[in-house]
């Protein structure tokens, strides 16, 4: 089960200011199927398609902790 947490919720409006669109379907998109996969500090990260995902394995739970465009 995926689960946003509240900053990443947040974080599709902040990236909307700046003319970065993202939907919650490429987010979990970019998790089920990453080009890439890798560790920073305590969390996981999954990118693809030019996002790079943050996130936090909880047992079950897939918790995304944050987001941004990938250079």
């Amino acid at each position: 089960m995926l689960y946003f947490t509240k900053y990443a919720e947040k974080k599709f409006d902040i990236l909307n200011k700046h003319k970065v669109y993202f939907t919650r379907e490429q987010i979990e998109e970019t998790l089920k199927l990453p080009d890439k996969t890798g560790k920073r500090g305590k969390y996981l990260t999954a990118s693809g398609d030019g996002i790079k995902v943050i996130y936090k394995k909880e047992n079950e739970l897939i918790k995304i902790i944050t987001f941004f465009p990938e250079k």
